[in-house]
């Protein structure tokens, strides 16, 4: 038996200049979601059923917990990745922390991208560095 390789979950936070309301706002509507990541018909109701509209088509996703402004969390697409969202209030300022998990084995391959579970996590992992750090930012600080 070989050894399973798994991949990490892709964790990012960020301190935002924004108050907690303000970026939960950003986060949990499907137009404040689509200013910083992709166009989506996102409601914040458990068991939602939407769309992420991904450069690789229309992914189907399913609201799994909304908590205000504290906590949301959403299946993404048909490979079992979860994306959790996850705010702090800081002193006026709002902790925001994305997780991304639900990651096949490394060499497994990812459905629509035709491509291993491990490049995959290695692409989304920088995609996600510059969606939160800098588009998430850019959405509720300015």
């Amino acid at each position: 038996m070989g050894e399973i390789n798994l991949v990490p979950d892709i964790q990012k936070t960020i301190l935002l200049e924004a108050p907690i309301q303000k970026v939960w706002d950003t986060v949990s509507t499907a137009e404040g979601i689509s200013a910083w990541f992709m166009p989506n018909d996102f409601q914040p109701l458990e068991g939602h059923e939407f769309h992420i509209q991904s450069p690789f088509g229309p992914s189907p996703c399913k609201v799994l917990e909304v908590d205000p402004p504290n906590r949301l969390s959403f299946s993404w697409d048909t490979d079992g990745w979860v994306v959790i969202f996850e705010l702090q209030e800081r002193e006026g300022k709002t902790e925001f922390s994305l997780t991304h998990t639900g990651w096949k084995p490394a060499d497994e391959t990812i459905g629509k991208a035709g491509e291993k579970s491990a490049v995959i996590r290695d692409r989304m992992n920088q995609g996600w560095q510059s969606i939160v750090a800098e588009r998430l930012k850019k959405a509720v600080e300015e």
